[in-house]
């Protein structure tokens, strides 16, 4: 009997190390993938406050509340679709992190010609509609563009987790679906909040927590711009790196291998070595996604501008 309880406690213990093996392989895969995925993240968290410029400070939380529900009912259909197509056709994971890369690249380089123009997109336009109908008007199209940012998310971190079993997979997706939009929202709610914070703070005494309330007011456009260049460059950056990586495995393995040539020599310089590595990748990707999103905004935006000709000149003639 002693024997026997030896034995099952024996492989008890051997099942909870192999657990906690598999958990902590879990962990590190989930943050694996959501690092590879920190270009989409910056960039939602910079154009979620957008929605809530304007509106009554009452509602800015709860609808934020509501666009965090729906991002979250997003990854849960992105995640079952993702799953479904890596077990069952593979091979269309690499394109289609590849569309997605091209995506990034002209999201990145758009915001690029906006900032060097002078122009802005028609995101940049703040929601400012009152009202119960046009609040739900501004939760679905936040919902809807944070739909194309889940996806790019999930796929860029599907990608990262590829090689696990379905079932480690569904799990590593599902919490990184769940830490990035707790994450998102939860910066996002801090930001869009801040202000009242500054506001409340500078009217209260001593002077030092109203000079503190007054540089937080003062100090919150220069965040959120901050944070939008930042999420533009990761952008390019993420891009970059997921074309040059999905050419390098379908055969067009010239210019990764132009990459490493720059990047492999940096990497092997003592202790600075895998720094310098890095940043040299990742200007190389920064750079290439640049290049390749500049391509995708010179064809696109001349398209745009012949469409809305187009319908000018329809309108004409009908009238």
């Amino acid at each position: 009997m002693a024997g026997g309880l030896a034995a099952l406690l024996d492989d008890v213990a051997v099942l909870a190390r192999a657990a906690a093996a598999s958990t902590d392989d879990i962990a590190a895969a989930a943050g694996r993938a959501s690092v590879k995925a920190a270009g989409v993240v910056v960039d939602d968290t910079a154009v979620t406050p957008q929605y809530v410029r304007g509106v009554d400070p009452s509602r800015e939380l709860p609808i934020i509340r509501r666009i965090a529900l729906g991002s979250l009912g997003n990854k849960a259909v992105i995640i079952v679709v993702a799953l479904l197509l890596s077990q069952f056709v593979p091979w269309l994971l690499t394109p289609i992190l590849m569309l997605g890369g091209l995506y990034l690249c002209f999201e990145g380089a758009e915001k690029v010609w906006e900032r060097v123009s002078g122009t802005h997109g028609e995101d940049a336009d703040p929601a400012v509609d009152r009202g119960p109908d046009a609040e739900k008007a501004m939760v679905r199209g936040a919902v809807a563009t944070d739909f194309i940012l889940s996806a790019e998310i999930m796929v860029i971190a599907l990608g990262e987790v590829a090689a696990e079993p379905l079932g480690a997979r569904a799990v590593i997706l599902l919490v990184v679906g769940l830490v990035i939009t707790v994450l998102v929202y939860g910066v996002v709610a801090l930001i869009v909040k801040m202000d009242d914070v500054g506001l409340h703070l500078s009217a209260r005494d001593p002077a030092g927590v109203r000079r503190f309330g007054q540089r937080l007011v003062t100090a919150m456009p220069t965040v959120l711009e901050v944070i939008s260049f930042v999420g533009m460059l990761a952008m390019l950056w993420v891009g970059g790196h997921i074309l040059l990586v999905g050419m390098d495995e379908l055969g067009a393995t010239a210019p990764y291998h132009l990459v490493r040539l720059l990047a492999d020599p940096a990497a092997g310089i003592a202790g600075v070595g895998p720094v310098l590595g890095w940043l040299v990748d990742t200007a190389c990707a920064l750079l290439f996604g640049l290049l390749v999103g500049a391509v995708l905004v010179a064809v696109a935006h001349p398209a745009r501008r012949r469409a809305g000709a187009d319908d000018d000149d329809h309108t004409r003639t009908v009238n």
